[in-house]
């Protein structure tokens, strides 16, 4: 790997043979994002249409997609699952001025191109692009290329980043591992199927997060709410689930410096069936007899990570806490069209400090703030609570074990009917008072519907940030069901002050 003296990033590879060259397509395409730029440069005959090919092929998810030259058509669009894709060869054009006959600044936002011989555009490239440059080596043999891969601009560090995934994959034994990019969720990391001998792993890319701009004494929103900086908190997690019996994955591989991971691929089976998704109500009785069974143990602060590294759980402080639910004043209002003065902003914090400072007095545990069907697999094959597969839990803090009930119990992403909800909360209460009989049911039904409704309103705020500021509007969908889960935790007496205060700043959600 050799830095470019332009300020990207390069790397070469020496392609021996067919297969080759198709896991370089997977490295690159596990990467490519919408509205990304790839150049693939080089002689006749080097290889640039068979790799273009066999992209849009891997990334089709189809290896009998037609994928004709695009030599004398000169553009061929498809598209794909993630995302539209041009691919267009310049070959036959005299020059830069051509370009914009062709029609590229028409091109709908988010498309991806994929441009072979790309020095006919000249200097009216964008700065920003990945750049494929093959090279034959016949005195090797007529399937031997040399390939450097270049990132331009700022899709430079993408590249340092496949270069550094190719790396660790290499050096953990998968490196002639078959890749398959899976269905993401909000975050920045991605997650990968990996295939070696028939076997299948999972690889997690999640690179440290980078900070963003201050919001409080100094210090950003994720130190504040206390989100994971790094991959360590899920090794220690994982590590702690499965001393203690839960099917978090196995840890095949590490480095914890890069923030990758091979683990154990517990399948795509989930707690929830059918179109649209709805509980399994067998699967959800068993993820409370989870949560029943985690909260009744003594969990320790500080979890071994390496050989003389631990982990130090943060605390699921007033002040994490408060931040979060201010996502609702600061995102979701706004998307209503609604504002709220300094005086009734300084009230809403002050009614939440008021509700939050009584549930943080309950004994803590483990938090693994995610608790919802997203990040929770069905396991048939194996026996009780083993059954539920845990996911996603990076983020996982010391607290009230209230909050993760309520995560499951009111998931964003699924209806829970309320009375499948009121029985899964008897049914977790009843386990509690069973393992200890001095269990606070009455101040755990407080807590919960406090931490329900503060999680409510998070993400409700969280879901109109990652539409207005993300570009992400499928989560709008998402928000007539927490609406509903944020009135049904209100109409606890406890909370009347707070449900005062929603009534009468937060629109009705058929504003919308």
């Amino acid at each position: 790997m050799v830095p470019v003296t332009s300020g990207g990033f390069s790397f070469a590879v020496t392609l021996a043979d067919e297969r080759a060259t198709h896991r370089l397509m997977e490295d690159i395409a596990a990467l490519i994002e919408p509205g990304d730029l790839i150049t693939l440069s080089g002689d006749l005959g080097a290889g640039k249409t068979t790799f273009a090919r066999a992209l849009v092929r891997h990334l089709a998810g189809d290896e009998t997609v037609e994928v004709p030259s695009p030599t004398f058509t000169l553009m061929q669009a498809y598209e794909l699952p993630r995302f539209a894709l041009l691919h267009a060869d310049l070959y036959r054009l005299s020059g830069p001025a051509e370009l914009a006959e062709l029609g590229f600044d028409d091109l709908a936002a988010g498309t991806v191109m994929l441009l072979e011989w790309p020095d006919r555009a000249g200097n009216t490239l964008p700065a920003d692009r990945i750049d494929v440059a093959f090279t034959l080596s016949p005195q090797q043999g007529p399937s031997f290329r040399q390939v450097r891969v270049t990132g331009h601009g700022g899709l430079s560090a993408r590249v340092e980043r496949i270069a550094a995934i190719r790396e660790f994959l290499a050096r953990a034994g998968f490196g002639e591992a078959e890749r398959t990019r899976i269905q993401g969720d909000a975050s920045t990391r991605s997650y990968e199927r990996l295939t070696r001998e028939g076997i299948t792993y999972i690889l997690m890319n999640s690179p440290r997060r980078a900070d963003g701009p201050p919001v409080r004494g100094g210090k950003p929103y994720s130190a504040i709410a206390h989100l994971a900086e790094d991959v360590t908190p899920f090794l220690a997690m994982a590590q702690a689930l499965r001393a203690r019996g839960f099917s978090a994955p196995a840890i095949f591989a590490a480095d914890r410096a890069q923030g990758l991971a091979v683990l154990e691929d517990l399948g795509s089976e989930l707690v929830v069936d059918g179109e649209p998704p709805a509980p399994v109500e067998a699967r959800y009785d068993t993820a409370a007899d989870l949560l029943a069974a985690l909260h009744a143990q003594t969990l320790p602060p500080t979890l071994p990570v390496d050989a003389g590294v631990d982990y130090r759980l943060p605390p699921y402080d007033l002040e994490a806490l408060l931040i979060e639910a201010e996502l609702l004043p600061d995102w979701y209002l706004p998307r209503l069209q609604a504002t709220v003065g300094d005086s009734a902003r300084a009230d809403y914090g002050a009614l939440w400090r008021e509700a939050l400072t009584p549930v943080l007095q309950a004994p803590q545990t483990w938090v693994l703030r995610d608790m919802h069907s997203p990040n929770l697999l069905w396991l048939p094959e194996r026996e009780g609570l083993a059954r539920i597969g845990l996911l996603d839990f990076q983020d996982a803090v010391l607290g009230p074990a209230a909050y993760d009930v309520a995560s499951l119990l009111q998931d964003a992403r699924v209806d829970v009917p309320e009375m499948m909800e009121i029985a899964l909360l008897s049914r977790y209460t009843r386990a509690r008072l069973i393992a200890d009989a001095t269990f606070d049911a009455p101040a755990f039904a407080r807590a919960y519907a406090t931490l329900a409704a503060q999680r409510a309103s998070k993400i409700l705020g969280i879901f109109a940030r990652l539409d207005a500021r993300d570009g992400k509007p499928q989560y709008l969908r998402h928000l007539p069901r927490v609406w509903n889960y944020l009135q049904r935790a209100l109409a606890h007496p406890a909370l009347a002050p707070l449900a005062g205060w929603y009534r009468a700043h937060v629109p009705a959600l058929i504003a919308l």
